[in-house]
């Protein structure tokens, strides 16, 4: 039987990110090991007492409660993100902590819902329709089958391949990239019509109808699409992001949409959030946005909550952590 530890949980900061994220970790947390939550309204050192580990939801502790973690002899941090471009790793496992983030797989059923949601109102032009409706103007725009039209899937691991799942049915032609060795038996699954290194990326771009961004967010792939490679876009082509904003250099993408020399764009992230909601391009009815919510749904909520369940324990057990990270992003 595993030991029943204490834990100390951070709630995210921010009051729009609670529900149902904040009871589904509770419950989840509680059920199996002692539950402590952070109250930052409070003296937070005192809290940390007798914690032996730590769980951090969205990655947003400060470098001085990761201090107070490490002095009360807190040895493992369970951080519930995937993404770890904001968090401070370095400082983390410099205290000594065992630490461990979300592997892409629990968010990727949601993430992959997103991009498809955003390849497909753009097919439709879902906003001129709805443009058009109001006004009363019937029977325009008209839509773009996605049968026989081009993917390109840059970073092709859990959410990328999701998709990928969600595009074949619509015969699409599927072109991916990636830095590492697909799995055979995901190849052999998903049959994509090419899949590539980073070398290849300039042509997945030139011959995608629609480009879907999957990747981490690192100083490697900081600005990916940028003022030239949406110069090799095509005209009439899509770009959907729902990874990192930083991933695209913004004022060109900005400045193509509002020049008309790409085809629209599906936004979930941008380089500064929120952004400016003045901007021109976000009135421009073939672009499409949602607020930071693309990887949100109940279904990542209950996989991340069982996720640092299951790790904690293996942690009390002395067993190899999934999704420990022993070095800095990358």
């Amino acid at each position: 039987m595993t030991r029943r530890l204490q834990i100390l949980l951070a709630l995210h900061p921010s009051p729009n990110i609670q529900e149902p994220w904040n009871s589904i970790n509770i419950e989840a947390l509680k059920k199996n090991h002692e539950l402590r939550i952070l109250d930052r309204s409070k003296p937070c050192e005192p809290q940390f007492e007798g914690i032996e580990a730590v769980v951090d939801f969205g990655g947003q502790m400060t470098d001085e409660e990761i201090d107070f973690a490490s002095r009360a002899g807190a040895k493992f941090m369970q951080v519930q993100t995937t993404g770890l471009d904001h968090v401070n790793i370095s400082k983390i496992l410099e205290t000594g902590m065992l630490f461990a983030n979300c592997p892409g797989q629990f968010s990727s059923v949601t993430l992959a819902q997103s991009a498809m949601m955003f390849i497909l109102n753009m097919a439709h032009e879902y906003g001129p329709a709805r443009q058009n409706f109001s006004k009363g103007e019937w029977y325009n725009p008209v839509a773009t089958e996605l049968g026989g039209r081009t993917l390109g899937i840059i970073g092709f691991g859990s959410s990328g391949q999701d998709l990928a799942r969600r595009a074949k049915p619509f015969g699409m032609r599927i072109m991916a990239i990636d830095v590492r060795p697909i799995e055979q038996e995901v190849l052999d699954e998903i049959e994509p019509d090419f899949l590539g290194s980073p070398d290849d990326l300039d042509r997945v771009i030139a011959e995608s109808d629609f480009i879907s961004l999957h990747l981490h967010l690192n100083e490697e792939t900081r600005h990916t699409i940028d003022e030239r490679r949406i110069g090799l876009m095509k005209s009439t082509a899509c770009l959907v992001n729902v990874s990192r904003g930083p991933l695209v250099d913004e004022q060109a993408l900005f400045e193509a949409l509002l020049e008309g020399r790409i085809g629209g764009a599906g936004l979930d992230v941008f380089e500064t959030e929120p952004p400016d909601l003045t901007l021109p391009v976000f009135q421009l009815p073939n672009v499409y946005l949602t607020p930071h919510t693309a990887g949100s749904s109940d279904g990542t909520a209950r996989k991340r909550a069982q996720h640092a369940v299951d790790n904690l324990g293996r942690f009390a057990r002395g067993e190899p952590l999934v999704g420990q990270i022993t070095g800095t992003a990358g």
